[in-house]
């Protein structure tokens, strides 16, 4: 091999280091994920996550996750099969330039128990602050915790439960915290996790 065929060689991006090609990103989720997840990423129904501005290395990983069948969705696990890793990479960096839409509470009484359990906790089950690791306005923290701000408060309800009843399994701590929450104490954290800001 020649010197200058080697300096070539060497130069040459790895899958890793490449940076996300946001055009094939934005044309492989308008023709693979946008009748569920909306053109631009923010659902329009509640049983479907919005997925604007969300973590990339987060869509990364739960798109990782659903095609080697370690997040149980038959729907998902099928969607993902089709997509490279160079494919998620692209789509989760398309939609972390998206902007979130703002979702909203819908029951006051509900809501005051979220924020309570959102941003302390409950002591007395060793229940910790959503806070901790979401952030306080909901924002997570890149390539370790979820976005939530927003999020509809049906997915999230549904998320949880399946936390806590067994049927969602890709996230031990989530798991053990939900184990704790009762369905009311769900769906107050579901209700003010969608009117964070």
């Amino acid at each position: 091999m020649s010197l200058c065929i080697g300096a070539a060689l060497a130069n040459e991006p790895t899958e890793a280091s490449k940076k996300p090609d946001m055009a094939k990103g934005q044309a492989t989720f308008t023709a693979v994920c946008a009748a569920c997840h909306g053109a631009d990423g923010n659902s329009g129904s509640p049983e479907y996550p919005k997925l604007a501005q969300q973590h990339p290395e987060y869509l990364v990983k739960q798109l990782t996750e659903f095609k080697s069948g370690k997040r149980a969705n038959a729907v998902m696990m099928g969607m993902s099969m089709s997509l490279s890793e160079e494919d998620m990479k692209n789509i989760a960096a398309w939609l972390s330039h998206n902007n979130a839409k703002p979702g909203f509470a819908k029951d006051k009484d509900l809501v005051a128990l979220g924020e309570k359990i959102y941003r302390g906790g409950l002591s007395d089950r060793q229940v910790p602050a959503c806070a901790g690791c979401h952030s306080p306005n909901g924002a997570g923290i890149p390539a370790q915790y979820p976005r939530l701000s927003g999020q509809h408060a049906d997915y999230v309800a549904t998320q949880l439960t399946n936390y806590r009843d067994g049927k969602r399994t890709n996230n031990l701590q989530m798991s053990q915290v939900a184990a704790k929450l009762n369905d009311r104490e769900i769906k107050a954290l579901a209700d003010y996790v969608a009117g964070l800001r």
